[in-house]
């Protein structure tokens, strides 16, 4: 049963899922956008879903590009490949307080 004989290694199978996310970058006042800040202070990171192959991910991004809001900015989708039951951030972290004096 299960097709692994007794007594052998269990069988690790990775499984990868592409996740697809959107930027809307942060507005200056007058409305021209801030691409590629430091920081990304501002921008509206959206998630439009989890797929099990890259290629469904960008068949997505091509129907997204048509779509209100996500037209404005075509070209700000990122693929993100990760591996399931694989800790993505083994660390903790500090927070670091912007100096107001």
């Amino acid at each position: 049963m299960g097709g692994q004989l007794a007594g052998s290694p269990p069988r690790v199978v990775w499984v990868e899922v592409f996740l697809l996310w959107h930027v809307r970058h942060a507005r200056n006042l007058d409305g021209s956008v801030e691409h590629g800040g430091p920081d990304g202070d501002g921008d509206d990171l959206k998630i439009l879903g989890v797929y099990s192959t890259e290629r469904g991910a960008r068949e997505r991004i091509e129907h997204a590009r048509n779509t209100p809001g996500f037209a404005e900015e075509p070209d700000c989708f990122l693929i993100d490949t990760y591996v399931v039951d694989r800790d993505q951030w083994a660390e903790g972290f500090t927070t670091v307080l912007p100096d107001r004096t």
